[in-house]
């Protein structure tokens, strides 16, 4: 039977006030959740650790302080990995910047560790080396102190790191020979040890004929004056990493606590992001 004009008109008056309430309910909604969200987007955080990582979070820091003024985001010099992990497991630190995996220790004090890039490991130096292609052999015998000087006969001069630092570690997993070599090295009396990853970069720039070890997205955010090392023909860039061809790279951590708030975690989201991502690229990161 078809509905007479009284039984339409009372309909419409019912179900106007619900959709009505309806809508209310919904922008109410939407408007707490932006308010909310807004209210999470101010305050402090603290980044610190590895010094390769140091250079790109200070251009992902200035992106997202774009979308969001008042968050202050605050990069400490270089900390290590391991000074980054605990003063994140302290609450000093709102992210750990790594390129090591978390140690036992680390996670049962409430550290949490996602990988985020990757960056090819390098050699480098401040001298004009076009053209010139070392093998993994003639790099063994510069860090074991048979071969002296660089093609044009400029003396080498060797810039080490520490023994229990990621760049030694990942040095002695290239090859036998290397191990050997740099174990050699460190046991010799007057050589330059950097103590963390700027510190070898700015000596690599400022004494010449100095080799160290560095990566592509250190000497890319930072601006540096270096020239990377061909290995065996390959140029350590990103596209070489990407398909293999150039097997040697760091792998980069951030590293959370079990105190992390609201504004960290954007943070993190925002460096996955599309647009996190592209800076991560350009400044020499094969993003994960």
């Amino acid at each position: 039977m078809k509905p007479d004009k009284f039984t339409v008109v009372n309909s419409v008056r019912i179900i106007y006030p619900r959709l009505i309430i309806s809508s209310a309910v919904v922008l109410c909604l939407m408007l707490t959740s932006i308010y909310l969200y807004a209210s999470d987007m101010k305050g402090t955080i603290k980044i610190g650790g590895t010094g390769t990582a140091l250079g790109s979070f200070k251009e992902l820091g200035e992106a997202f302080k774009k979308i969001h003024p008042d968050v202050n985001i605050v990069i400490l010099p270089s900390l290590g990995s391991g000074g980054g992990i605990m003063a994140v497991n302290e609450g000093a630190l709102d992210i750990g910047l790594s390129s090591r995996p978390l140690k036992d220790a680390e996670i049962r004090q409430g550290a949490v560790s996602v990988e985020y890039a990757r960056t090819p490991f390098v050699f480098a130096t401040a001298l004009k080396i076009e053209g010139t292609n070392f093998t993994l052999k003639d790099i063994a015998k510069i860090f074991s102190g048979e071969t002296k000087n660089w093609p044009d006969g400029t003396p080498i001069r060797l810039v080490l790191r520490p023994e229990s630092d990621m760049d030694t570690i990942i040095l002695k997993g290239m090859s036998p020979e290397m191990d050997k070599s740099v174990r050699k090295s460190l046991s010799q009396e007057g050589m330059m040890v950097a103590a963390t990853d700027q510190e070898g970069a700015d000596t690599m720039e400022k004494v010449r004929g100095a080799i160290g070890t560095s990566t592509l997205a250190q000497i890319i955010s930072e601006k540096r004056h270096l020239n990377t090392i061909r290995l065996s023909g390959v140029m350590p860039d990103m596209k070489n990493l990407a398909d293999g061809s150039y097997k040697y790279y760091k792998t980069l951590f951030i590293v959370t606590g079990p105190k992390s708030g609201p504004v960290t975690k954007s943070f993190i989201e925002f460096i996955n992001s599309k647009e996190g991502k592209a800076i991560l690229t350009k400044t020499g990161h094969l993003p994960i």
